[in-house]
């Protein structure tokens, strides 16, 4: 027997309040659920329009600052209209990593850097 649907996916921040509001706030993420468990990490879970996973990030102080390696992982979100959302990030001062480019297999892809 193999596994179900992917539930959630997990990504550590160092400051929680700027990344929830970059995923809610730029992103137009839903923020679904919020809790400190019991080893005292923050959790905070998100779900993007349309999609049943959810996205968790969580916080905890007592273990140090993240180190992110840049290129270790990414989200991929769907957008309507790719030129559009370029517009709206940019009037809300988001700067785009990498520029809007058609992939290998014809879709239209550009990235950003989350705090």
């Amino acid at each position: 027997m193999g596994v179900g649907k992917l539930l959630h996916t997990r990504y550590r921040v160092n400051d929680l309040d700027k990344t929830i509001s970059f995923y809610k706030d730029v992103l137009g993420l839903e923020e679904v659920k919020r809790h400190t468990s019991s080893r005292g990490s923050q959790l905070v879970f998100l779900k993007a329009p349309g999609s049943e996973e959810l996205i968790e990030i969580c916080c905890f102080p007592k273990s140090g600052p993240v180190q992110v390696q840049p290129d270790l992982t990414h989200l991929a979100f769907e957008v309507e209209d790719m030129d559009q959302f370029v517009r709206d990030l940019e009037k809300k001062g988001v700067r785009l990593s990498e520029p809007p480019s058609t992939s290998t297999s014809g879709s239209k892809i550009a990235f950003l850097d989350a705090p």
